[in-house]
């Protein structure tokens, strides 16, 4: 058993309460190897924005989960060589059994994620009451799901997305026990959140897909207030970051995201944690083809992975400043 706070990793329970106090979120930046990690503690240790390192199932498998537990750890040293001790979580996005998240708190993550969405409703109180027994014995962080989200995430996917009902919000966090709440507002996850139909045109000639649901987010608000809420799949898509993967030999089609004002107004409210993971990707493949196109004879790695992070850095410190309000906040 490694204890997260051996390897200097938080839980997300003071982080949470501060930013729902403070109206905005922590971000969640998923990640799957070196570049990816140094990019965003080297955006959030220069903003002074607290992080959540956030691995999927699919990510563990790929990284090595002992890998995986000395990156958290370098990623704490990391911070404070680069002069600022940041709140550093581990999280495990998606954990889909109990196994899985036993095995993640036995291997130092600081928080998990229980994901019984897809399950009946009483199979989904019951699964996750029993993570979160398990993680408080620990004093590990335990978030639930409720509401399924449409898209395509690694080992995640659902073809419709079903939005949450705020008259299962207190039963579920009652009788579960869990920290923090993911719900379904509108949000999806992958690239292609959206299909064109369902969409309208600015004066601009940009798509702009539909709002997200605030109605229902108030309405779980005012039924749990000051509860920590999580929205999943909210990347935004930067069309520059589409068109230069499309320009180099990339075939994304239809490729929409949700519009940044909609996630700061979210941040604004008890919504504490916000996902970005497939900003993150095409931020990285649009570098990675830019260079390849510009540059045929290159073959060293650092040479397309370097500006690859460099990229990604720009892109998180981005978000922490100007989207979810983190920046400034330790």
């Amino acid at each position: 058993m490694i204890s997260y706070k051996d390897l200097g990793l938080v839980n997300s329970r003071e982080i949470f309460a501060a930013a729902v106090a403070g109206g905005y979120a922590i971000p969640a930046f998923n990640f799957n190897n070196m570049e990816q990690m140094q990019a965003i503690v080297q955006a959030c240790v220069e903003t002074r924005s607290p992080v959540i390192l956030q691995v999927s199932s699919g990510a563990r498998k790929y990284a090595n989960q002992t890998l995986l537990r000395f990156m958290a750890q370098g990623a704490v040293e990391y911070a404070r060589e680069l002069g600022y001790d940041i709140p550093i979580v581990l999280h495990l996005d998606h954990g889909d059994s109990f196994e899985l998240c036993r095995s993640c708190i036995e291997m130092g993550f600081s928080s998990v994620m229980i994901d019984g969405s897809h399950l009946p409703y009483e199979d989904n109180v019951a699964l996750t009451r029993l993570v979160v027994e398990y993680a408080h014995a620990h004093d590990v962080t335990v978030e639930g799901e409720l509401g399924v989200l449409a898209g395509v995430e690694d080992d995640v996917a659902h073809e419709h997305s079903t939005y949450t009902d705020p008259n299962d919000v207190v039963d579920f966090v009652t009788r579960t026990g869990v920290d923090s709440l993911a719900i379904s507002i509108g949000t999806s996850h992958g690239a292609n959140k959206f299909r064109p139909d369902q969409c309208t045109r600015n004066a601009d000639g940009v798509l702009v897909p539909p709002p997200l649901r605030f109605d229902i987010l108030e309405e779980i608000e005012r039924r749990l207030p000051g509860f920590p809420i999580v929205l999943h799949g909210a990347s935004s898509v930067p069309q520059e970051y589409v068109e230069t993967i499309n320009k180099y030999g990339g075939g994304l089609k239809d490729a929409i995201g949700i519009p940044e004002d909609q996630l700061r107004r979210a941040a604004r409210s008890s919504v504490c944690k916000i996902n970005i993971d497939s900003d993150g990707r095409l931020a990285m493949t649009a570098a990675v083809r830019e260079v390849f196109a510009s540059k045929p004879a290159e073959f060293d790695p650092r040479k397309y992975l370097g500006p690859a992070r460099d990229e990604l850095k720009k892109l998180y410190m981005h978000k922490c400043v100007s989207v979810l309000g983190s920046a400034g906040r330790v």
